[in-house]
């Protein structure tokens, strides 16, 4: 499938919804899948219709550094690197079910390691949000989207796309390459592994190739391995956050 094909469909699912509250869509994969450049398509797509198009990022809900680093590991990483409380208190939930429809779509700049200081905006009421990012279908924040697309690609294709953009933020190729193998990859494998979020996706973008990515629709788990899934998680010692 052309791409330009693929984010027009895309975008006319996202519009389909018909919901009594502002849609919220995430764009879930593993680092360097293609995440915010397909966020940024679709949404340029839907800029020029009828709705509020709300454009954000999970890296808008940092931890501070000496939270997120506090374990240097992959675990850590998948652990630590998110205020998912903050995303539910400030976005998700403001545009959910019963919400005020005054959001916030950042709190915390991880670059300047400061707290960004913004009123909120309002949401129209079929108002349609665009947010990318990690981990965003961990089993705490699933409830919390309207519809979610996951975006594959292997770790071999994903680690050559870093070398490429991440070299001025890292310094150079090997510091990206040891970044990656060290913290990132496992922590997305982690997260593979104990969330699957193929599983829990609506939709999924196969995007090993840029210019013919693909789509496939998610198999969901039944009831009985949902609960097998969330007995391994309490199991793992990871506390679910109260996102309401």
């Amino acid at each position: 499938m052309k791409r330009t094909d693929l984010v027009r469909e895309l975008a006319a699912i996202i519009v389909g919804k018909a919901l009594p509250h502002p849609t919220r869509v995430a764009i879930d994969g593993v680092d360097a899948a293609g995440k915010t450049t397909l966020a940024n398509e679709i949404a340029a797509v839907l800029a020029p219709g009828s709705r509020q198009v709300i454009r954000a990022s999970i890296d808008g809900f940092h931890n501070p550094k000496h939270i997120r680093r506090r374990e240097d590991s992959g675990t850590g990483y998948f652990r630590d690197s998110f205020n998912y409380q903050a995303l539910c208190d400030n976005l998700l939930t403001p545009l959910g079910p019963h919400g005020s429809r005054q959001f916030r779509r950042t709190v915390f700049d991880f670059r300047t390691e400061t707290e960004v200081v913004s009123g909120r905006e309002a949401a129209a009421h079929d108002a349609i949000l665009i947010l990318d990012g990690v981990f965003l279908l961990r089993a705490e924040l699933r409830a919390h989207w309207d519809l979610s697309i996951f975006v594959q690609a292997d770790f071999e294709t994903t680690l050559a796309r870093a070398l490429d953009r991440d070299r001025e933020l890292f310094g150079d190729a090997n510091a990206v390459r040891q970044r990656y193998e060290s913290r990132y990859v496992p922590g997305q494998r982690l997260y593979l592994e104990q969330e699957r979020p193929r599983q829990f996706a609506d939709i999924i973008v196969v995007n090993n190739d840029f210019n013919e990515p693909h789509l496939e629709v998610a198999e969901r788990p039944g009831p009985q391995e949902e609960r097998t899934h969330a007995s391994l998680r309490v199991r793992s010692g990871r506390q679910p956050t109260d996102c309401r």
